[in-house]
């Protein structure tokens, strides 16, 4: 997934345009890194968390600031209602962009930021930080050498308490990290996307989906979102015709089941075998995808989830929402859509 070993040279400078829930640990992660240049906050709560974590670093309140500052790439960490319009200034300043997810709200604008980053020969890229996960890693490559035997169904649970936003969904807080991860591991965006769900706290903010996902090789796969529940889960479930995985990012556990469906006298018989923990490196996910962000300007080649796989994440969540407003209705992405994931 991308070479994130550490650059013996000193690494190019960034600034963070945010430093709120999120954006503080891109602050942290930059700065112990060395290439934290700047930050950028309009509230002063942010600035002084900044100025803790970072001391020395210059702080400012504007955007504006952090973008036309002496600095190679621009990492946006700002709510997602802002994050075209900052990352649009940023590519037409000559910057490398990194934008948390989700890349836009709209699927059009996301494909102007990849327009113009091609046009402008920059770096974009999207923080789906799950695809950085050393488990994730692991988990792709024991499927690309076909331990898991052919994939036929992918189900995501990433439930907890909290916490709930007013400015998007459910679907778009925390659905992007397992569509990201699906996409990369059917290889191909699927045709048909489908999503139910109900909104109980907020009017029209949905707090719980559930959405299906079906790809044109036949994999199927849903996702279960939540901030709405009891108890934090975080697991990523991938059913092969030959082998089982689950990956539980609460306990931090990779488990491969020997574990299949055989037919014996035209009967299907299931085999139960047992689980075996699969190791993974210690890594902090996003420390890799920070060092991932730092290669992309120096090498000029494109990080793992750059503009292009981000857009396709955004075809798919434009989608399902699509699909939750009409009450679970199937929508049909276009063909264009189905094509080889890379």
């Amino acid at each position: 997934m991308g070479d994130t070993a550490t650059m013996k040279s000193s690494p190019p400078p960034v600034a963070v345009v945010g430093c709120g829930y999120w954006g503080k640990n891109l602050v942290r992660n930059f700065h112990q890194l060395g290439a934290l240049a700047l930050v950028a906050d309009a509230t002063s709560a942010g600035r002084a968390r900044a100025q803790s974590i970072a001391p020395g670093i210059p702080v400012v309140a504007s955007e504006d600031e952090a973008i036309a500052a002496d600095v190679a790439g621009v990492v946006i960490a700002t709510p997602a209602e802002t994050h075209y319009a900052i990352a649009r200034k940023a590519l037409l300043a000559g910057k490398d962009v990194f934008v948390e997810k989700p890349l836009t709200l709209r699927y059009e604008q996301g494909r102007e930021l990849v327009r113009l980053a091609r046009a402008q020969g920059r770096i974009l890229m999207v923080g789906h930080v799950l695809e950085y996960h050393p488990a994730i890693v692991r988990l792709l490559a024991m499927i690309q050498s076909g331990e898991l035997g052919k994939v036929r169904y992918i189900y995501s649970n990433r439930l907890n308490l909290g916490k709930i936003r007013r400015e998007e969904n459910i679907l778009w807080s925390f659905a992007p990290h397992d569509i990201a991860v699906i996409l990369r591991i059917t290889g191909e965006t699927p045709f048909l996307v489908s999503a139910t769900g109900g909104a109980y706290v907020q009017p029209n903010i949905a707090d719980v989906t559930v959405t299906n996902l079906l790809f044109d090789n036949g994999v199927r796969a849903h996702i279960f979102v939540s901030w709405l529940h009891p108890f934090k889960e975080q697991r990523l479930v991938v059913i092969g015709s030959r082998k089982m995985a689950s990956f539980d990012d609460v306990s931090k556990q990779l488990v491969l089941y020997d574990q299949r469906v055989e037919w014996r006298q035209d009967q299907p018989e299931p085999v139960k075998g047992p689980g075996q923990a699969i190791p993974f490196s210690s890594e902090e996910p996003l420390r890799l995808e920070c060092q991932a962000f730092l290669d992309a300007i120096v090498t000029r080649q494109p990080p793992v989830t750059h503009g292009e796989s981000g857009l396709r994440v955004l075809q798919v969540l434009q989608a399902a929402q699509r699909s939750l407003i009409m009450n679970g209705e199937p929508v049909q992405l276009p063909m264009e859509a189905g094509s080889s994931y890379d």
